[in-house]
């Protein structure tokens, strides 16, 4: 029994997957209570939209290290945990990500989150995820191609066509454009390898199979987000609305990850947080059709750039990769453990991979007697 006359619940039920445990906790949720969740609800926010290698749990470390920098750049930001995870005001940002249909994604919760939402918003249905897959595959190129070249262009109705689609699907090869299935004069064809299309792939009926609604913020031990235990969309306007109002003034960018990290975006703007989170390389083990944007080479570039501005007083850094890295020794290396959840609907490699995690934090970071000074203003509060 609780202090306050609730019952004892299962904290990992009501946290993490909902249940009859999550629904009894919120009918005996006094109304003060419940209003002060809400408000919490919005501040704890996460993308709507499954993620393969997302560093939520990382995210805390990282910002003990790098403290309240005026600046970040997250080169890699896919569902952008550490940036959400930001326990203080945030000053300039700017993120980056090569998948033009996430870029996309982002932009449109930014600058029409009703109208993302709005699309986004359906119900699980395997022949219209293979239409949306294919016609999503098939205006990449080009689609991108405007992304990189304006930088407040965006489409909402294709950025909630794509929430709803890799909230539907299992596994790797989302978008990839890697699969043998095509629509020829209307219907779905198998090409074999004469041409590049999708894969034929059943849709996630887990959770209910309610689509982007079975993506819920975490609250710890107390509910699952400002969509907890709803498939409605003022649910999932609210929820997108708040995403808007936390990313309004951080830039979006499409391209190769260095764009954002030459001297001008980066330490000529002052004390700057950089979080580098590449694809893992080839040698790593890691499933290497993850990504629809992938490249097993890029990590080693990214440790070349850490090694070459390590040294830099006015750059705090933060890469991420396996153990086995080679970092140089002034370097401090951080092991974790990641969920592997995600990748486990792929090839299994993601519960065997997830103890190798680590993050490597250049000499410039925090540590020791600052780190606990952070800690207590901002973490614990």
């Amino acid at each position: 029994m609780q202090p306050d006359g609730r019952a004892d619940l299962d904290v990992e039920n009501v946290a993490g997957r909902g249940g009859p445990d999550a629904e009894a906790w919120r009918e005996q949720e006094p109304t003060g209570d419940r209003r002060a969740r809400r408000e919490s609800e919005l501040k704890t926010l996460k993308a709507p939209f499954p993620w393969f290698g997302g560093k939520s749990r990382v995210a805390p470390l990282v910002w003990s290290r790098f403290g309240d920098v005026p600046n970040f750049c997250e080169a890699f930001f896919g569902s952008g945990s550490v940036l959400l995870g930001r326990p203080h005001k945030p000053q300039l940002e700017t993120v980056n990500d090569k998948d033009g249909f996430v870029c996309n994604a982002w932009r449109s919760i930014v600058a029409d989150p009703d109208r993302t939402a709005h699309y986004a918003d359906a119900p699980v249905n395997e022949c219209e995820l293979h239409a949306k897959h294919i016609y999503l595959v098939n205006i990449r190129t080009e689609f991108v191609a405007r992304l990189e070249g304006e930088t407040e262009f965006y489409d909402a109705k294709i950025a909630g066509w794509w929430l709803w689609g890799i909230a539907c699907w299992i596994g790797s090869g989302w978008c990839s454009g890697k699969g043998p299935w095509n629509s020829v004069d209307g219907k779905l064809v198998h090409l074999g390898d004469k041409g590049r299309g999708v894969n034929r792939q059943l849709v996630h009926l887990v959770d209910k199979g309610v689509g982007v609604n079975r993506k819920r913020v975490h609250l710890g031990n107390k509910g699952r987000g400002v969509n907890s235990g709803v498939s409605n969309k003022t649910g999932i306007q609210e929820w997108f609305q708040a995403l808007s109002d936390r990313l309004r003034r951080v830039r979006v960018c499409c391209g190769d990850w260095s764009r954002i990290c030459g001297p001008t975006p980066t330490y000529k703007q002052g004390l700057t947080g950089v979080f580098l989170d590449p694809p893992y390389s080839d040698e790593a083990g890691r499933d290497p059709e993850i990504y629809a944007e992938d490249c097993g080479k890029v990590a080693h570039d990214v440790r070349e750039w850490c090694i070459q501005n390590g040294d830099n007083p006015l750059l705090r850094i933060a890469c991420c990769g396996y153990e086995g890295q080679e970092m140089p020794a002034s370097w401090e290396c951080v092991a974790w453990k990641a969920h592997g959840g995600y990748a486990n609907q792929g090839n299994g490699r993601g519960r065997e991979n997830s103890h190798r995690e680590r993050v490597w934090f250049s000499p410039a970071c925090l540590s020791g007697g600052q780190v606990e000074m952070f800690e207590r203003k901002f973490v614990n509060g």
